[in-house]
């Protein structure tokens, strides 16, 4: 067992990638869209420029050239953005609407609800996303997700890497940071967990970004634990 089993006394999530499987989500909706309209595109394709705008958006709220707004709100710009790019502009209103919220209806990895279940019967376990509350309860519904809580970056106005998300996230579970582990896919969401106290796992997930995806490099990051997947995470802190 870990040593960290002994002090850890809640776990945070990250979501999109490390919990649930956006790309293939979102490539399925949106062929069944098209399958649905006769509108055709490479779905993949837009799946892909979907993500990668949504962290340029992200960065641009934490720059001050944006306004702060819902993940919601953020995605259906940058839809709105990419739709004509992919051939998809005669996409009916109330389609870009469904289409929009494809991000509250994503599937989990193979092995997430397994290892959340066994994490719960000991910890304490929550979500910590940039994703907007209300879509984190619709996917928690959809997927089967057994959170004890659903916290989101809207709760302190904020995005994650802001130090602010996770130190918030610790006050509000009642504990001090080094009793949280955040959990993730992502280097740089464990990176700034770590400025701000929190204990970190990293769950590499080498098919998020599809066949041959590029995942992001750890670099010289350290990290508490390493395990390959959820139910391995359990495995380690003795759950």
């Amino acid at each position: 067992m870990h040593s960290l089993a002994h002090t850890v006394r809640a776990l945070t999530f990250d979501v999109f990638g490390t919990v649930v499987d956006w790309r293939r989500s979102v490539i399925a909706e949106g062929v069944a869209l098209g399958a649905r309209t006769g509108l055709q595109a490479d779905w993949a394709a837009l799946a892909d420029a979907w993500r990668k705008g949504y962290f340029a958006s992200m960065a641009r709220v934490a720059h001050g050239e944006l306004a702060w707004d819902t993940i919601d709100a953020l995605h259906r710009q940058v839809l709105d953005h990419l739709l004509p790019q992919h051939g998809l502009q005669a996409l009916a209103e109330a389609d870009r609407d469904h289409f929009n919220t494809v991000w509250h209806r994503l599937a989990p990895w193979p092995d997430t609800v397994a290892g959340l279940t066994r994490l719960k019967q000991r910890l304490t376990i929550s979500t910590l996303s940039n994703g907007n509350l209300s879509l984190l309860v619709a996917m928690a519904k959809h997927a089967g997700l057994p959170w004890d809580a659903v916290l989101s970056a809207e709760l302190f106005g904020r995005f994650k890497p802001d130090l602010a998300v996770y130190l918030g996230a610790a006050r509000l579970l009642g504990l001090a940071p080094g009793q949280v582990l955040m959990v993730a896919a992502h280097p740089f969401d464990l990176v700034a967990a770590q400025k701000a106290g929190l204990k970190t796992a990293y769950i590499p997930r080498p098919d998020e970004y599809g066949p041959g995806g590029r995942m992001e490099p750890v670099g010289d990051a350290v990290f508490d634990i390493v395990a390959t997947d959820l139910v391995d995470l359990a495995t380690q802190l003795g759950c």
